[in-house]
């Protein structure tokens, strides 16, 4: 996800420039810290204290040059309202938020108004269409039949997620003035497959040059654990 990310930045921006990039539910912060050391200026929006304190502890270990183009704050990452003023950022990323959102169509326009014109908007979701494949692969008929028409997933944790579906979200983004500009698979491969732990790094390189190309490749994009969709603000 975050080659996919970097690509459409370097597609929309000139090289060097440092963009304004608003992380709404950062969790313990990888990513905000990964864009922040890249240039850029990060604001970071978590709800969970706990993962908060996470992301600052990371960030005290940082030059402080990079420390200083960060900023964590604690709050609902359903009111960004509440916190900045539209058109405040270039980049606003919502990765796995809405997962844990049982009417995400408020939030999505609340992180739409975010964006300055022409803005990119980053939306990592579990892709609803995808969901039959995992009881399918391991021969559990019944439920890879009631799958097909589900709108949640429970993790390898016991998390019950919702999944959203391609056709509806490419509707709501095109509703709240940010159509989808473009959209890949994410984990094609590896959520479906037994869980061996992390590889040796040079084998990890070859699983992750197979994700990204399955995840931007037809059909394979389509069947892919997580979807990563980016519209852009008119």
């Amino acid at each position: 996800m975050a080659r996919q990310l970097d690509e459409q930045i370097a597609a929309r921006y000139p090289v060097g420039q440092r963009l304004r990039i608003l992380d709404v539910g950062m969790g313990s912060g990888a990513q905000a810290l990964r864009l922040a050391r890249a240039g850029h200026t990060i604001t970071g929006l978590e709800s969970d204290a706990g993962l908060l304190r996470s992301a600052q502890e990371s960030l005290a270990g940082e030059p402080a040059g990079i420390r200083e183009r960060v900023r964590l704050i604690e709050g609902d990452c359903r009111e960004t309202g509440v916190h900045f003023l539209p058109g405040s950022f270039d980049v606003v990323l919502c990765h796995g938020v809405l997962m844990s959102e049982q009417d995400p169509d408020a939030m999505l326009a609340g992180l739409a108004r975010m964006l300055a014109p022409g803005g990119l908007l980053s939306l990592l979701v579990r892709n609803a269409d995808a969901l039959a494949m995992a009881p399918g692969l391991t021969g559990d008929w019944d439920g890879a039949l009631t799958a097909f028409d589900a709108d949640s997933w429970t993790d390898r944790r016991g998390v019950i997620e919702r999944a959203d579906r391609l056709q509806a979200l490419t509707a709501a983004l095109a509703g709240i003035a940010a159509p989808l500009h473009t959209w890949y698979g994410v984990q094609v491969f590896t959520e479906w497959g037994a869980d061996t732990g992390v590889p040796a790094p040079a084998e990890l390189e070859r699983l992750l040059a197979a994700e990204d190309r399955a995840g931007r490749t037809e059909p394979y994009r389509r069947i892919a654990a997580l979807l990563h969709l980016c519209g852009v603000r008119g």
